[in-house]
């Protein structure tokens, strides 16, 4: 978690406090109240990963509230938005997660919370003061991916319907030099296994990027590079914007050649690196 504080003649300055964790589990924060004698606005950037940091959220806040008696508005940059995959209830028993994290957000009264790429428009429309910064915003930051895009280079893959909306988005923006091909798959509902991969059009000796929003597993973007590479594509690259990769990058090699993400969702040291892929990172 980083928290800045904005002065009205337009200065950002980091701000540094205490935290630790006490042997009990609970979380401290401590500011120096100095630190704030000039400040118009706070601002947060925290990855909302695990529990923890939504504890420490929390008491940040708190902490913050007291300090200015409430009277300097703070705003919450998070990045990634937990529990945004859980926005909807698929069997009888389940949590609406993204309802819950929303209305945990919500609670501690922000003045605007930034997101990137919402999962879907659920998100968006739960929490308050809400700007979701668009995937196409995030790429275009992408000097190399966005030359490539512009000049007809890559010919962009949708990998499901759920991404479609957002890659003819993309290939709106380069003024449709981009070729749109649409990919789906098949599961098995008990399973949730992918069982088909289908490719809708001709990849054959062309340079191809699939975009999607998140990336966890994998598994997905592994079975359909597999087709791709079947199909006779040249190169296969891979945009994410949430990187999770619980599996490594290693899952990948020899399907996927590059992989381009943002730095949403763990700080650009933590990434994983793999001699068989090139990753590029795109900092903000």
């Amino acid at each position: 978690m980083k928290i800045f504080s904005h002065e009205l003649v337009g200065n950002k300055t980091a701000i540094t406090f205490d935290s630790f964790t006490f042997s009990g589990g609970e979380e401290h924060i401590r500011f120096n109240p100095s630190d704030f004698a000039t400040t118009s606005k706070i601002e947060i950037f925290a990855r909302l990963t695990d529990s923890s940091k939504l504890v420490q959220l929390m008491i940040a806040v708190d902490a913050l509230k007291r300090l200015s008696n409430e009277a300097l508005p703070i705003e919450l940059v998070i990045p990634y938005f937990p529990y945004a995959r859980q926005d909807r209830v698929c069997v009888e028993g389940e949590a609406l997660g993204a309802a819950v994290m929303a209305n945990f957000i919500n609670s501690l009264g922000f003045a605007k919370v930034t997101i990137w790429d919402a999962h879907s428009e659920v998100s968006p429309a739960l929490l308050n003061r809400v700007v979701n910064i668009p995937q196409i915003n995030l790429l275009e930051r992408c000097d190399e991916l966005s030359q490539r895009l512009s000049i007809g280079e890559l010919t962009l893959i949708s990998p499901d319907a759920g991404a479609s909306k957002k890659t003819i988005k993309i290939a709106e923006t380069f003024n449709g030099e981009p070729e749109v091909i649409q990919a789906q798959k098949m599961r098995n509902f008990k399973t949730g296994e992918i069982i088909k991969t289908e490719i809708l059009g001709d990849v054959e000796g062309k340079k191809v990027l699939i975009a999607d929003d998140i990336c966890d597993g994998g598994r997905t973007f592994i079975e359909l590079a597999k087709v791709l590479k079947d199909k006779g594509a040249v190169e296969v690259s891979l945009f994410i914007t949430h990187g999770i990769f619980s599996k490594g990058l290693s899952v990948f090699e020899g399907l996927i050649d590059t992989i381009y993400t943002t730095d949403s969702f763990r700080p650009i040291e933590e990434f994983t690196t793999s001699n068989k892929i090139k990753l590029q990172i795109i900092e903000m």
